[in-house]
């Protein structure tokens, strides 16, 4: 694998800089490192060095090992499928990859018994998973089927030419009809399981929004949502800096629910639409997932209560 060095890596250590460009763990990226499976501009290199724009990085580790997650029976909802690719309406609550906490019963395990096969690219909990949806978030997500496309659809998402579109319930009614949150992301200082737009440490994050529908009586707002970025709860963490909180979000969200919010037990986010290229016969591809049951459920009962005003 070969990588050019682009704006948004300049200044990184190389072991993260390579994970960023490759889609693997850090972790992986170290390990490639340490055991000389990288090269930066022709010559080895520590994981510590810093890269400059326009440098090359390659990186030719062996084949990955065979992944041991084990297949599951599990339902899913399947809307689109080749030989290159499989495109899911992933359920909240359901975990996209094997994890501390989650040995099982995730969306890998799931596809691993529909499939004959998945990309190997990565770390082997992980076998064809080019992005992630949170667990309690619901809605469209791509999974590779090889390697060659694992490594087409992560340079889209890397260069952000992925089209995603989603649908957010927050709580607050803004003034404008649209904004832009441009605050950098990183870890919680002191609880790791978060993110903060107040880290030591931040990547530049950059959420779009604009208001499809008011529900001023309850003090709530129906958004579309397109991150630009991908950081890790990007558009969780960025609609609360904004004083815009997703309902039901049990981590950035607030305190106190409606009686009807009471009925939804995860955040009221949705991913709507994703546009790729497919990669391998480069036509552009758009998928969209129905707005789940609950969501809908909780946008009908908030419409009524505002047309008995």
């Amino acid at each position: 694998m070969t990588f050019l060095v682009g704006e948004s890596e300049a200044g990184q250590r190389l072991d993260l800089a390579l994970a960023l460009l490759a889609d693997v763990s850090r972790s992986q990226a170290r390990r490639w490192i340490d055991l000389g499976y990288v090269r930066l501009n022709g010559r080895s290199a520590q994981a510590s060095h810093r890269v400059g724009p326009g440098d090359t990085v390659e990186a030719c580790p062996p084949a990955p090992r065979p992944s041991d997650v084990a297949a599951e029976p599990i339902p899913l909802c399947v809307l689109y499928e080749d030989a290159d690719i499989v495109v899911v309406d992933k359920p909240a609550g359901l975990v996209v990859h094997p994890a501390p906490g989650h040995p099982g019963g995730t969306l890998v395990n799931a596809l691993l018994h529909r499939c004959s096969g998945l990309s190997g690219v990565g770390d082997v909990l992980r076998p064809g998973i080019v992005h992630r949806l949170d667990r309690g978030t619901s809605g469209v997500l791509v999974v590779a089927k090889n390697d060659a496309a694992h490594r087409h659809l992560s340079r889209q998402f890397h260069d952000h030419s992925v089209l995603r579109v989603y649908r957010a319930l927050v709580r607050g009614v803004p003034r404008e009809e649209e904004g832009r949150i441009d605050l950098p992301i990183g870890r919680h200082g002191r609880d790791r399981k978060r993110m903060s737009v107040r880290a030591r440490v931040t990547r530049e994050a950059h959420t779009a929004w604009h208001v499809t529908r008011r529900f001023e009586r309850s003090g709530r707002s129906w958004l579309e949502v397109s991150p630009e970025t991908g950081r890790t709860h990007q558009i969780r963490v960025h609609l609360a800096a904004a004083g815009l909180p997703i309902v039901g979000d049990p981590v950035y969200g607030r305190r106190g629910r409606t009686p009807v919010e009471t009925e939804i037990d995860r955040p009221a986010l949705h991913a709507a639409v994703l546009g790729i290229t497919h990669p391998a016969s480069g036509a552009p591809l758009r998928f969209e997932a129905a707005l789940p049951e609950d969501i809908a459920h909780l946008i009908d009962a908030l419409g009524r209560r505002e047309a008995s005003r």
